[in-house]
């Protein structure tokens, strides 16, 4: 919604320096690089952050602090345990000030069965997809599909929450607090699979690149391995007009798109509004990053040079920007605390389990039990690790499913090793993809008085 910058504290005319604030509660390359480049463009940015961010309402006026003349919508519905508190900070936002990418536009985006629906109204083709509101319905309608299906929750990310599925499993309608769908499987025969995601913003596509998958997987995310190409200047001109399309149809300035080839067209899987551009930057040499700044400052009414903007393009500048703010507490700068040992909840495709969980700061990847990974419905399989002890030279081959984990009100979707865990006091333990996010106290304990194994 555009909304007059005199609420800023003053309008903006051509040549003034525009206040770009970026909403963003992480710290993310993508965040970091859009900041530099409103700056690298000659105007202010503003890191918009829980350590400096205030809303007042008062004598009937609106006031935000910092003051922006614009807002970048970065917050990720996706990574958060609470998306419509999220969706909410996002809404009050963009009620005060403009917002490219609107919240809701955002959130439409962000819920891949919400996407389907406005894509399918607007005649751009779709893998068929069927939500269901039970598990019962959900496994009557499995056998539409063919031998094999797309599993996915409609909310996820970095391939998280997406599953390839047998006619035999048995589905449950939700993944922990989450809702799931089933999608007909696309793709081409014999090929390795790939699909292609464009950039696109303003309505221009600005790169755009295949993504392989790794190898004994089926995603094609570089979050998971995946391979990336240039696909610019290669990629047909239909699937870049689906693309733009399927942006504009979802009300959205600037969003990654990534479609797949069939064996007759080309389809739209899903648009992320908050994509990221480090596979696209390595596969192009091109980054969004000035582009999204370009967008924000002319929406706000000022200008830029272009000329600056394609050079600043070939480069990637992720820098901590100068705008961070600094906390006001050392609790404010630091992540939640985690112990030694911690009541967790870990969900599966057909059942949640509450566990006592072992840290294990030197395991690169969470692992869980067999029998309670078949408890929960966890799988199917969709990799194989190799895994080496400290005591072995051999190294261990153990599949690798998708998990989620939640921990104190925050759920962590991971591709966690299966392992026979009989023997040990702990039938799940946490590796650094998970505790990545935590700091880590080994003085704290929980215990768990109904485990009686051996110590590990």
């Amino acid at each position: 919604m555009a909304r007059d910058t005199q609420q800023s504290g003053g309008t903006v005319t051509d040549g003034d320096q525009v206040r770009v604030g970026v909403l963003s509660l992480h710290n993310s390359k993508e965040t970091k690089a859009i900041l530099n480049a409103v700056e690298a463009l000659g105007h202010h940015p503003e890191w918009l952050r829980s350590e400096n961010t205030v809303v007042r309402f008062e004598d009937g006026h609106a006031v935000l602090s910092p003051d922006v003349d614009v807002v970048v919508n970065r917050l990720l519905l996706s990574n958060t345990d609470q998306p419509a508190e999220t969706h909410g900070l996002a809404l009050t936002l963009g009620g005060i000030r403009p917002m490219v990418n609107a919240p809701e536009a955002t959130a439409r985006a962000a819920h891949k069965t919400a996407t389907a629906a406005w894509l399918t109204d607007a005649g751009i083709p779709i893998p068929k997809t069927v939500l269901a509101l039970s598990a019962d319905q959900l496994n009557r309608v499995r056998g539409e599909f063919g031998a094999e299906a797309v599993y996915k929750t409609a909310i996820g990310t970095h391939g998280g929450g997406a599953w390839k599925v047998g006619e035999s499993e048995q589905l449950t309608a939700s993944v922990g607090k989450r809702r799931a769908f089933l999608q007909e499987l696309v793709g081409r025969d014999g090929e390795t699979p790939r699909d292609l995601r464009v950039y696109v913003v303003d309505d221009a596509v600005v790169g755009a690149m295949f993504r392989y998958a790794a190898e004994s997987d089926w995603r094609t995310n570089v979050a998971r391995g995946g391979a990336v190409e240039d696909a610019t200047d290669s990629a047909p001109s239909g699937a870049f007009d689906l693309a733009r399309r399927a942006t504009t149809t979802l009300g959205l300035d600037c969003a990654g798109v990534d479609l797949i080839e069939g064996d007759d067209e080309w389809y739209v899987l899903e648009v992320n509004p908050t994509a990221g551009f480090r596979g696209l930057y390595r596969a192009t040499g091109h980054s969004p990053a000035p582009h999204i700044a370009r967008h924000a400052i002319e929406r706000a009414g000022g200008s830029v040079d272009e000329e600056r903007v394609r050079t600043l393009a070939s480069t990637l500048d992720d820098s901590v920007p100068a705008c961070k703010p600094v906390p006001d507490t050392v609790q404010d700068a630091g992540a939640t605390t985690i112990g030694f040992t911690e009541t967790v909840v870990v969900t599966g495709t057909s059942g949640s389990k509450t566990v006592v969980a072992k840290s294990d700061s030197g395991a690169t990847r969470t692992s869980i039990d067999l029998r309670l990974a078949a408890d929960v419905g966890a799988g199917p399989i969709h990799n194989v690790s190799r895994v080496r002890s400290g005591s072995s030279k051999d190294a261990k081959r153990r599949p690798v499913v998708d998990l989620v984990v939640g921990i104190g009100g925050e759920q962590h979707t991971v591709a966690a090793n299966i392992e026979d865990r009989s023997h040990m006091n702990h039938r799940l333990l946490l590796g650094r993809d998970i505790l990545k996010n935590y700091h880590l106290d080994v003085s704290r304990r929980v215990e768990d008085h109904a485990e009686t194994r051996t110590e590990e």
